[in-house]
């Protein structure tokens, strides 16, 4: 989830072993490459064990701070005032830096100086997580009850409460006119932020590839899947620490650095809470930096691994191992799989220019695509994808609205539950690959079963959950705003701003009122307790009784739910996760071994450009649909503080069984097409052969393979 290892682990120059001649590695006896005579000298930074425990720790930290903004989303939402479609399509920005790059990195191989190529973009993805700081520090502290701050005081409940009209004090509303300097400073920070992304996308593009290349040709050819298979266990949990240093960030004060005076009178629970998101990007911008210093010292070119080590975990090289081992292994071979009979992909030459490779490239993409099974396979891995880029952007202010938790608290669950399962998902989905030696055939029932009972744990999902409670004075249709004549009469007489949001709760009845005022209440009451201090408001004149009543939004009724929500969702997680190794095998098996290199690079661009760029602003988009009160800020909508939560639960959980009902069809069609191949193949297999006279004359000469190099 969100951020991921994803396929860039297996993307451009995967673990091809033809490519090492390219590379220089295999033109000497016993395979070793020839350094240059400096780098002969031993050395601590000539050992590939030394490198696969550095790029493990810089992967680990790389995907952390990917992953992070996923974490603190909501808590961005509030603070700068963004709608879910807003927020979704920054997310997104991380991708597109990303994907504009990453098939430059085929062309470039080893022309360049991979470690140092990593340093330097390690380097660029820490500058970006400090410039993604850089708007708290120029932003003016985080005002949490008016959505503007000038000449406002920080504690204004004073304000909030009713008050004669005769005696309230002139307030101008929040959704009027802004200054043309407080417009400025909102596009500023809002551009900072895409910049910031877009610019963690670009560091990020040679990390995996070069390092992962790198790794395949310099281990010996035993170790190779067990290195690989160590650095996939150590970096898939760079997001489960994502989303676990969100939970602790998150349950600091925003302004952490900067508290007013007297403190503030927030918790953690109060819907207005901010947390000090931006500390993450910080730790986070600092692990990489520290991750990315031992690359400057590494060699372009070491000596080959001489000796194969005489241990093996197997469990960590199990995800690993199929794509790397089994490309040789006659089981996993296709019915089809000959070279006369293969339908090969196009290949591009590895001595173009950088310009004969774009012009090239697009020719060979559409080549590429009219494989049928490498297409579908594709499509599936788009839907599911997708699927796995909505939940990991917005589940944790899905988690926060429908079952009322803190944004913390989602964090948490979401780190300690969803992603180890899903981590035991995909080392399951490998173990059981290479364990049953499992060809297309079998991959292909092995994706099905897993998507189908994805699917089917996903339907409970649409009923666990509860509808909105009464809010006073907002309709219940998503869009519409409330007006002065809406609120009931009880406060006719005061004042009250429409634009205010100090949201108080009668707990008997179930009501939630935006502030105090449109409670009717005049006096604020502090009970002060051994470690907080809880702020009640009395004499309101809308509450049977006249109050008190509790400052914050009302609690969910059905908030006990959240762990069995959470279950179901990490049990699905988990068993589409079973489909990732055996997906790649059908795309791997079912092209020739000098295209395997391109498929799996063309595979993973097209799943960013369909899936992890659009996905979270499709989601976000559906979120912002379910809308029933929006604050303003300078005349535009800002951030949505009140949902319709059985339609919000309805349209995201819904997007979630439209991309798995996708990924289920094109397994399908896919196990449709291999169960042909294999009747053909039969079919053919219980030909009698005919006699060595009547095959000589038969034969002719015999046809040249088609080159499909470009």
């Amino acid at each position: 989830m969100g951020s991921r290892m994803g396929p860039a682990g297996e993307g451009s120059q995967m673990l091809d072993k033809d490519t090492k001649t390219m590379m220089g590695t295999e033109d000497t006896p016993r395979g070793k490459a020839s350094p240059d005579p400096q780098d002969l000298r031993p050395s601590v930074m000539h050992s590939i064990k030394l490198f696969v425990l550095c790029h493990s720790l810089l992967q680990l930290a790389q995907l952390m701070i990917s992953g992070y903004l996923k974490s603190s989303i909501s808590t961005v939402e509030k603070r700068f005032g963004l709608s879910s479609q807003t927020s979704g399509l920054l997310a997104a920005f991380n991708e597109v830096g990303n994907t504009a790059l990453i098939v430059f990195v085929s062309y470039f191989g080893s022309r360049v100086h991979r470690p140092r190529l990593i340093g330097y973009g390690a380097v660029l993805v820490a500058l970006a997580g400090l410039l993604m700081t850089l708007p708290h520090f120029i932003s003016e502290p985080y005002r949490y009850d008016h959505t503007r701050s000038e000449d406002m005081p920080q504690d204004f409940e004073a304000t909030t409460l009713c008050l004669p009209m005769t005696s309230a004090p002139a307030l101008a509303p929040s959704n009027g006119s802004c200054s043309s300097y407080t417009e400025a400073q909102h596009l500023t920070v809002v551009g900072i932020m895409f910049l910031a992304q877009t610019l963690l996308g670009v560091g990020s593009v040679p990390i995996q590839p070069f390092g992962i290349s790198y790794i395949d040709d310099f281990a010996h050819n035993s170790n190779s899947p067990l290195y690989l298979g160590i650095l996939f266990a150590v970096t898939t949990v760079g997001p489960g620490m994502a989303y676990g240093l969100g939970g602790l960030m998150l349950r600091l004060y925003v302004d952490i650095d900067r508290m007013p005076e007297g403190g503030i009178s927030l918790t953690s629970k109060d819907p207005r809470w901010v947390g000090a998101w931006w500390l993450g990007f910080l730790i986070s911008a600092g692990a990489v930096a520290v991750a990315a210093t031992p690359y400057f010292f590494f060699p372009r070119e070491m000596p080959k691994e001489k000796h194969e080590l005489h241990f093996r975990r197997k469990v960590l090289a199990a995800a690993a191992t199929p794509i790397v081992e089994g490309e040789d292994s006659p089981s996993e071979q296709s019915p089809g799989d000959s070279p006369n009979k293969q339908d090969g992909l196009a290949q591009i030459e590895p001595d173009l220019t950088v310009i004969q490779f774009i012009k090239v490239f697009p020719r060979v993409l559409l080549q590429t695509l009219r494989h049928p099974i490498f297409l579908l396979v594709v499509l599936s891995q788009v839907c599911m994808s997708s699927m796995v880029a909505g939940m990991a952007t917005f589940l944790p202010k899905f988690l926060e609205h429908q079952f009322s938790i803190t944004a913390s608290f989602a964090n948490l669950l979401i780190g300690s539950i969803t992603i180890p399962l899903s981590i035991v998902g995909i080392v399951a989905g490998g173990i059981l690959v290479k364990r049953l030696h499992l060809g297309p055939m079998r991959c292909g029932v092995l994706c099905l079963l897993g998507a189908l009972l994805c699917l089917l744990l996903g339907l409970p999902l649409f009923f666990i959950g509860c509808s909105s409670h009464q809010i006073a004075g907002i309709p219940r249709q998503p869009g519409a705003q409330p007006e002065p004549g809406l609120f009931p009469g009880c406060m006719k007489l005061c004042s009250c701003p429409s634009d205010h949001f100090n949201p108080v709760c009668n707990p008997s009845a179930r009501v939630e009122y935006i502030t105090p005022c449109h409670a009717g209440c005049t006096s604020r009451v502090v009970q002060e307790a051994l470690d907080k201090s809880q702020v009640f408001y009395a004499n309101c004149s809308c509450v049977v009784g006249g109050g008190p009543v509790p400052a914050g939004s009302c609690d969910s009724a059905c908030g006990h739910l959240v762990l069995p929500f959470m279950l179901l969702v990490s049990l699905g997680a988990a068993l589409a996760c079973v489909t990732h190794t055996p997906s790649f095998m059908l795309i791997l098996r079912g092209v020739k071994k000098e295209d395997k290199t391109l498929a799996v690079g063309i595979q993973f661009m097209i799943t960013r450009v369909l899936a992890w760029m659009p996905s979270p602003v499709i989601h976000g988009s559906a979120i912002d649909t379910t809308c029933v009160h929006w604050a303003l800020s300078c005349g535009r909508r800002a951030v949505c503080r009140y949902y319709d939560l059985d339609l919000l639960r309805n349209r995201f959980i819904g997007l979630q069984f439209f991309f798995k009902t996708g990924c289920l069809v094109c397994l399908i069609l896919v196990l449709a097409i291999l169960r042909q191949q294999d009747k053909e193949a039969g079919t053919k297999a219980t030909v009698p052969s005919p006699g060595l006279e009547q095959r000589l004359l038969e034969s002719g000469p015999e046809k040249e393979p088609k080159d499909s190099r470009v």
